[in-house]
């Protein structure tokens, strides 16, 4: 028997350009239709629109584990492409500046990666949904106002390069809650003596939870249909 309104997690897999509200907002008409009531959903750590993979979903009184399921370690693949900076560090935006790669070799790129494993400082994107004064970065971004992002640790408990084949640069990344890829993509074209954005980025896991067992979120409301149908919800 599932229940949704004592709580339950779910695992999705959030598709490209899905903003994670997008997922929760489909979760939350899919229960509010199936129960006849509104159910508390939630959220454990964003995903931005351009990138995919794992997106935990809490329903009911299990949103109260949200803090524990965020602070977990995170696993993310992904590419960097190098030798061009973007202003959202990622392909949200145009490229807005261009520098020279023939100077990086595949011996740099390996050192980079283990310069910057460990417990570094980073800058979150102006462009993100850190909160400052009680506002998102990025509504100060869209709106053209220059803002003081603080510096904040962060860590890096592996940096994997599985392909070079520049400006394509992939990786696997296993770090601490609170880590932009975005701004490592940006550290990482600055080590360089270039610079670099996020091609393309997708989570694999939360903690013990792997992409692998998670849905569309499309697929849970046919499951949720199918599991009323069926008599097991609660």
């Amino acid at each position: 028997m599932f229940d949704f309104k004592a709580g339950e997690i779910l695992l999705l897999n959030k598709p490209y350009t899905w903003t994670s509200f997008d997922a929760v907002r489909l979760v939350k008409t899919a229960l509010r239709r199936q129960y006849n009531e509104k159910i508390k959903v939630g959220h454990a750590g964003t995903l931005d629109p351009l990138a995919t993979g794992l997106l935990i979903v809490l329903t009911g009184q299990k949103t109260r584990e949200m803090e524990f399921v965020q602070s977990q370690e995170k696993e993310y693949i992904g590419t960097f492409v190098l030798g061009a900076t973007t202003e959202s560090y990622d392909r949200e935006k145009e490229v807005n500046a261009e520098y020279p790669i023939d100077h990086i070799t595949e011996e740099a790129i390996y050192k980079v990666a283990l310069d910057f494993t460990g417990d570094i400082m980073q800058i979150p994107p102006s462009h993100s949904a850190i909160k400052i004064d009680g506002k998102r970065a990025y509504e100060y971004a869209r709106q053209g106002e220059d803002i003081k992002i603080k510096t904040r640790p962060v860590t890096i408990y592996s940096f994997e390069i599985t392909r070079v084949e520049i400006p394509e640069v992939d990786f696997r990344i296993v770090c601490s809650k609170g880590t932009y890829i975005r701004s490592l993509a940006r550290d990482f074209g600055i080590a360089l003596n270039s610079g670099a954005y996020l091609g393309s980025l997708c989570r694999t896991r939360i903690g013990d939870n792997k992409l692998e067992d998670a849905m569309h979120p499309k697929e849970f409301t046919q499951l949720l249909g199918k599991l009323g149908d069926e008599g097991l919800l609660k």
